[in-house]
């Protein structure tokens, strides 16, 4: 263990998360729907997969694509890699060959590893060696643009996850006695949210329960058997949950964090409403982690702060900019800047994050915020989504909730329609049974500014979204 200088203990390896993990090799540590798996068999079957790499040729900063299934084959090839030296990229079992294609030209890995393929090397192209240090690969969400491949290191997310799991551990004392909650993975550790969750969960001494793919009955019934009381979920799984009539009970689940894409207040408080569960928002990027987040505590003792992502984490900077570059005051909005100890050392094929960065070291994060009197963030959107009609900014998420007070609209989403008079004018998609657009017109009217009214209201059978649940606005542009 090495003694870094923030006074963290941390290992220079994320592999160390598995070897020291406070479960003895007889405890079972990785389970599924049908299978458990014990820390032992874990850690036997990483040694074992690690020595496969080696003898396959595989050099240190080399990469290792990955493409398995959910479950503790995929645990433990990912902790072989890190054993044997090299960098992980996962690849999803879902994804089309044309994508599995570019993921491998893009990341140059020397071996691939799939299911019921072992390991083999990866034919055409010279393999890249990544800097040391370099943990995995993973991808921007791609809502904006092509998804481009993050590199994240050892260090930087040891630091991460200390940094989001000092605030709730606390200042009390861990009871050796009682182990803490598993934690539930309900996406696909091909992301980084799966990814993030998995080790968060070893991280902090739990067994991990991790699903091949969200099916709202099956974490319902999860839930139950391990009795878990704190998981994550994207928005659009927490609306599932909500519109499934044969779940009506999560117990003994207390609390949610929501990750992914953006929550809106209202579904916060649809799933609050009908499972007692405490929505804890935050707020992250993949190139920095979570930044700003909720603790319990500040659930219960803030709960008319509902709709904000929380507090800015220990070891973070931030700072909200008007046009000019100029702090702004309190509750005023503007582009939000943040600095944390660590972040992503880039992106594969150039350091693209530089980019983003100031003098001072803050990242530019495209987003819109502000802070309140008590420290508590609100995102007012994206930039690159904010809707300029006439100079007056229109903030797509603002519409979009008060859309979603109609009956009859399950989903809506407002994009900007090019417009030869104004720049810009807000259109409205919208998914469900249907409402009439006057209905539609005068619930925006008693709600925003005139200027915020969407012209044109589109429905659809489904709102197009990325893996992890955000919209593909660009999508809907296309469609105009």
């Amino acid at each position: 263990m090495a003694q870094e200088s923030d006074g963290l203990t941390a290992p220079v390896n994320l592999a160390s998360l598995l070897a020291e993990h406070p479960f003895a090799d007889d405890e079972p540590l990785v389970h599924t729907a049908t299978t458990s798996t014990t820390a032992g068999e874990i850690r036997r079957h990483a040694a074992s997969r690690a020595d496969d790499l080696r003898q396959a040729g595989l050099e240190p900063g080399q990469a290792v694509a990955v493409q398995l299934p959910n479950g503790a084959e995929l645990v433990a090839t990912m902790f072989a890699v890190w054993q044997a030296g090299g960098v992980y990229v996962p690849v999803n079992p879902r994804l089309p060959q044309a994508e599995v294609d570019h993921i491998l030209s893009s990341t140059g890995p020397a071996l691939f590893v799939g299911d019921g393929r072992g390991v083999v090397p990866v034919e055409g192209g010279a393999a890249q060696t990544h800097a040391p240090g370099t943990a995995f690969v993973v991808w921007t969400s791609g809502t904006t643009g092509r998804p481009k491949p993050i590199l994240h290191t050892h260090r930087a997310y040891l630091e991460l996850l200390d940094r989001v799991l000092a605030p709730l551990r606390g200042s009390r004392p861990r009871d050796a006695t009682k182990a803490p909650s598993p934690n539930l993975i309900p996406v696909s550790m091909a992301l980084n949210a799966g990814i993030y969750n998995a080790l968060f969960g070893l991280r902090a001494g739990a067994p991990l329960v991790i699903m091949d793919r969200f099916v709202a009955a099956e974490l319902a019934e999860l839930v139950a058997r391990f009795g878990i009381r704190s998981t994550v979920l994207p928005p659009a799984a927490m609306a599932a949950l909500c519109d499934d009539p044969d779940i009506t009970d999560l117990s003994p689940l207390r609390y949610v964090r929501s990750i992914t894409a953006a929550l809106s207040p209202l579904q916060a408080r649809r799933f609050h409403e009908k499972f007692g569960v405490v929505v804890l928002n935050g707020y992250g990027q993949a190139e920095i982690g979570e930044v700003i987040g909720w603790t319990a505590a500040d659930a219960r003792e803030h709960p008319g702060k509902v709709g904000a992502v929380g507090r800015v984490h220990q070891g973070v900077s931030i700072k909200i900019l008007d046009a000019d570059g100029a702090p702004v005051g309190s509750g005023s909005v503007g582009a939000l800047w943040v600095r944390p100890k660590e972040m992503a050392a880039g992106y594969v094929g150039g350091d693209e994050l530089a980019d983003r960065l100031d003098a001072d070291g803050f990242l530019d994060t495209g987003d819109f915020a502000r802070q309140d009197e008590d420290g508590f963030v609100w995102i007012e959107g994206r930039a690159s989504d904010v809707i300029n009609r006439g100079g007056n900014k229109v903030f797509p998420e603002q519409v979009e909730e008060v859309l979603r007070l109609a009956d009859g609209v399950d989903e809506a989403a407002v994009v900007g329609r090019p417009d030869e008079r104004l720049g810009q004018v807000p259109v409205a998609f919208l998914a469900g049974q249907g409402v009439a657009d006057d209905v539609l017109v005068r619930l925006c009217r008693d709600n925003l500014a005139p200027y915020k009214v969407p012209v044109a209201f589109h429905w659809v059978d489904a709102l197009p979204r990325s893996e992890v649940g955000k919209v593909r606005r660009a999508d809907l542009l296309g469609q105009l």
